[in-house]
C-alpha cells in the first residue's frame, strides 16, 4: 500500500484535534470532580468507599490496559 506524506496542514489539523481532546479531557475531570464533592459533601458516598470502587476497578480492567507480553 502506498503511503501519502502528511502535509503541514495535515499536522496542524492533527495538533487541533490533540489540543480539543485535551479541552474535553479537562472539562470531564472537572464534572467528575464536582459530581465526586457533591455525592462525599452529601454524605451519599466516602472518600474510602471511591478509592475501594477505584481500586477494584483498576485491577479488574489492568489485565486489558496492560501491553501483551512478548516472548523473544
Amino acid at each position: 500500500m502506498k503511503q501519502v506524506p502528511f502535509s503541514i496542514l495535515d499536522h496542524v489539523n492533527l495538533g487541533a484535534s490533540v489540543a480539543d481532546l485535551k479541552t474535553d479531557h479537562y472539562r470531564t475531570l472537572l464534572s467528575l470532580s464536582a459530581v465526586i464533592d457533591l455525592l462525599v459533601s452529601k454524605g451519599l458516598l466516602t472518600q474510602d468507599e471511591l478509592a475501594t470502587t477505584i481500586r477494584q476497578l483498576d485491577q479488574e480492567h489492568e489485565p486489558r490496559l496492560s501491553p501483551p507480553d512478548f516472548i523473544p
